[in-house]
């Protein structure tokens, strides 16, 4: 099920239980805000981790994980892992440090590792890599 079909179902579950609920508890403004409150916050929450992914252009990476967005320039990125241990490709900057790509998982198996494969190839032929993904 897609993270909108998964989005429309938690939300139109917590309306029509807010809506129909009896009793003390349940017809309490503050329950019913509390209900929303939770309704938009889990529906915010399937559309972030529906919508994780890395797009390639020709001047670098657009890394979107669940909270942030990442713009890397292509020499930004030295190298690319994705050990079988890991959940996600990892990529190793040149200022030191890692970024999770969340969209390119271990979960998509065979994909998952294709898709690790295109990525360090792209790099390798657009930054500074020289490394193929290691596992």
């Amino acid at each position: 099920m897609s993270a909108w079909a998964t989005g429309v179902v938690v939300v139109g579950g917590c309306v029509v239980v807010g809506l129909s609920a009896t009793g003390p508890l349940g017809t309490s403004w503050v329950n019913r805000l509390s209900l929303a409150a939770f309704a938009l916050f889990a529906a915010w929450l399937l559309w972030r981790l529906g919508g994780v992914h890395a797009v390639p252009t020709r001047a670098g990476l657009r890394v979107r994980n669940v909270i942030y967005t990442r713009e890397l320039e292509w020499a930004q990125v030295v190298s690319v892992r994705f050990g079988s241990g890991d959940a996600w490709v990892r990529l190793d900057l040149a200022d030191g440090s890692t970024l999770a790509v969340m969209g390119i998982q271990r979960a998509d198996g065979a994909r998952g590792d294709a898709e690790a494969r295109r990525l360090a190839a792209l790099v390798q032929a657009h930054g500074e890599a020289h490394e193929e993904p290691r596992t």
